[in-house]
């Protein structure tokens, strides 16, 4: 881990916890970096969120007419 990483979290897809310090998983199967373990702990739920947004922005339609 890079002095740039220290005092940042990850949350791991492969075992749904979060992560830091230097026994984290690969980039592959991890969400952030974010500031804080609770930010990194809602890594799942901010992602749907995002989604639905983005799903349901009227700017972007990628659906064929």
């Amino acid at each position: 881990m890079s002095d740039s990483d220290s005092g940042k979290f990850w949350y791991c897809t492969t075992h749904s916890r979060v992560e830091s310090g230097e026994d984290i998983c690969p980039p592959i199967d991890r969400l952030g970096p974010y500031t804080t373990a609770e930010e990194a702990g809602r890594a799942l739920t901010k992602a749907a969120e995002r989604n639905e947004e983005w799903d349901n922005d009227p700017n972007w339609n990628d659906d064929p007419k």
